[in-house]
């Protein structure tokens, strides 16, 4: 959009940077600056427009986008020309994500290198890196608290260790994400060094007070993280002698916002990645930017603003660069930070889908779908273009942080069926399998989070501590299941390292004092690549897993109808224990995958009329994509063993796709 006021002080800006970029290029860039400007300007000023350097820092801002652009290789400009022609490549079938730590996937990136080839060997085009840049020893959040945003950590390896690996994996035509943690950073960082030492420039990056009257009044309405651990928002910094915002860890101080040098900052680290081929970038903790007194200090306004201005900026110098906001918050809130009042992405491309990540657990220990149908049903649309990450397990806790109006309209009592999913994933629900435990333990609330490995939440380590068979073939099957509905519920896929293989609890963190007081180490396993070997050998347990998950890959791939383009319909089955629903090409409606899910150990069955009249299909002409196969049909009923799935199309579809 062209508007007079912001396109003269562009002029003059750029006027002003004319020596340098004179002898550029900047022809794809000056068409994004100015397509973008108008919206960079606006943004710009609601968020500093009071300052009375405001024109000198839209210049620094405009200068750190030019030099950037200039920077940029001309392999990676040509990447972002064609992915601004096909706008949509995220949205494809063909992306099965891994997310993992260099460290414990491997034993550090020089290892990681040599086992590159293993994600192709998967299946997964898509590798997410857990923090990787410089923290501090110790104590660092699992690697989220920052002292260096550009240097990768010298424990995991080198930058260039970590370049090869970019390469490696785009020359496989796969994806590199890794975090970029925009909310905070260490106490060590070289900002926060320079503010203890009593910078007043460097203090301003932070939230600092002489004393505890304004940490008082935020404390009044802000949440705590982590009770258990650092109670409160604000710590005292003996050498500052002053308080200090650290809404995390007393080690992670708050970045300042309202400050626009830090928002130039950042946006110069998002650039620097970007630069060195990064294709998604995770912004981590993004609903905390802001702070407001009087307020949670989570899901504000303004930081919805600096997410969008984060991406137009990024869109005028890198735009085949996307962004996941790693948004934990509850439904109604995480669908904003796709960007509102929009039709496409305005703020982040992709977005967590802790919601149904939550309702799939919920699933686990009740065996039913209905908290499933019903929270799904309140999970607001999301835009055309931007897609969720699906997922079952992370680096992070499981938090059930379902809606009590959902929880209480089909049949439960909110507060008692929390306590009951507590117990029931910790081991001390009566005839409960699960081997995981709680994090973040609130004793004023009572409200508690679940730590703990796929497979040991499901039953699957219990199995093999008591030699039970048949819990360790149901855990097997509970497995696969629970994967099969995030290959083809809508988004993009996302595995957690190690449970392609069924990866038990790792309780090797008790010993180690930096991190035995936080379970979720509980599930950050450093993989044992002899017992990863066992995924060759037939017979195995891994080999029976590894080889179920490549081929649900594979399948979701060949899947047209498993692009995300909204395109899916929930299912009225007529049995709570069952879940399911159709997936319908984008390009083609008339083809369609009917998804149908058996959540509980014991068989079950749905009535043929009720499935004609949900999924329009005619079940008698169905085959299933998994068993190359007809699904078992029994006296007019279809009929699922214990944990069983069905992907469901009409045997024309099925070869039409083998001919494509």
């Amino acid at each position: 959009m062209y508007e007079e006021v912001s396109h003269t002080l562009l002029n003059r800006i750029l006027d002003e940077l004319k020596p340098a970029i004179e002898p550029k290029d900047l022809r794809f860039f000056y068409s994004r600056l100015g397509a973008n400007f108008y919206g960079i300007y606006n943004l710009f000023q609601r968020l500093y427009g009071n300052r009375r350097d405001f024109e000198q820092q839209l210049g620094q801002l405009v200068e750190v986008m030019v030099r950037n652009y200039i920077e940029r290789s001309a392999t990676l400009k040509q990447v972002d020309r064609q992915r601004e022609a096909d706008h949509n490549w995220f949205l494809h079938q063909r992306w099965v994500g891994m997310a993992l730590y260099a460290n414990g996937f491997a034993k550090n990136l020089s290892d990681l290198c040599d086992k590159v080839d293993y994600f192709a060997e998967l299946g997964v085009n898509l590798v997410h890196i857990l923090p990787i840049c410089e923290c501090p020893l110790g104590k660092s959040d699992g690697g989220y608290a920052v002292s260096n945003f550009r240097k990768v950590d010298s424990r995991m390896g080198t930058n260039a260790q970590l370049q090869q690996i970019i390469d490696g994996l785009h020359r496989q035509s796969s994806l590199i994400a890794l975090d970029i943690v925009v909310n905070h950073t260490s106490d060590q960082h070289a900002w926060a060094k320079q503010a203890m030492a009593g910078d007043a420039r460097y203090q301003n990056y932070f939230y600092m007070f002489d004393d505890r009257t304004i940490p008082d009044m935020f404390e009044q309405t802000m949440p705590e993280i982590f009770p258990e651990t650092d109670p409160g928002n604000f710590s005292w910094n003996e050498q500052a002698q002053k308080w200090v915002m650290t809404v995390f860890h007393k080690y992670q101080w708050d970045l300042n916002y309202s400050n626009p040098e830090v928002f130039i900052e950042m946006l110069d680290v998002i650039l620097y990645w970007a630069n060195h081929g990064v294709d998604i970038l995770r912004l981590d903790a993004v609903a905390f930017l802001w702070k407001k007194i009087g307020s949670a200090c989570q899901n504000e306004a303004e930081a919805h603003k600096v997410l969008q201005l984060f991406k137009d900026c990024c869109q005028v110098v890198a735009p085949g660069v996307i962004f996941i906001a790693e948004a934990i918050v509850s439904p109604s809130e995480i669908i904003k930070y796709f960007g509102e009042d929009a039709v496409v992405a305005k703020e982040c491309d992709i977005a967590y889908n802790a919601t149904f990540m939550a309702l799939l657990w919920e699933t686990v220990a009740t065996k039913n779908a209905k908290l499933l149908n019903q929270g799904l049903k309140s999970l607001p649309m999301k835009l055309e273009r931007a897609t969720w990450l699906n997922y079952l397990r992370c680096h992070d806790d499981i938090g059930f942080g379902f809606d009590d109006r959902d929880i209480a309209s089909v049949g439960y009592n909110p507060v008692m069926h929390r306590r009951f999913l507590v117990d029931y994933f910790t081991g001390d629900f009566e005839n409960s399998s699960a081997r995981g435990r709680p994090f973040g333990k609130n004793d004023k609330t009572g409200d508690a989070r679940i730590s703990g490995s796929l497979a040991s939440l499901v039953g699957l380590q219990a199995g093999i501590e008591s030699g039970d068979e048949q819990l360790i073939r149901n855990s097997h099957k509970h497995i696969i299941m629970l994967h099969s509905l995030i290959m083809s519920f809508g988004g993009i896929p996302l595995l957690y390292y190690g449970d392609e293989v069924a990866t038990l609890n790792d309780y090797n963190y008790e010993r180690d004092t930096d991190k035995s007081s936080d379970s979720r180490w509980l599930h950050r396993p450093t993989l044992d690549w002899q017992k990863m070997a066992r995924r060759h050998q037939p017979g195995t347990l891994e080999n029976q897993i590894f080889s179920d998950m490549q081929r649900l890959i594979s399948l979701r791939k060949q899947t047209d109808a498993f692009a995300d383009f909204n395109n899916r319909d929930l299912l009225e089955l007529g049995n709570d224990a069952v879940f399911g629903y159709v997936r319908y090409n984008y390009i083609n409606p008339s083809e369609k995958v009917v998804v149908i899910a058996n959540l509980s150990a014991e068989p079950q069955r749905i009535d043929l009329e009720q499935l004609r009249q949900t999924a329009y299909v005619e079940p008698t002409m169905l085959e299933d994509l998994w068993t190359e196969g007809p699904p078992s049909i029994f006296s007019n009923q279809l009929v699922l063993s214990g944990f069983r799935f069905y992907w469901l199309v009409l045997n024309s579809y099925r070869a039409n796709s083998a001919r494509r």
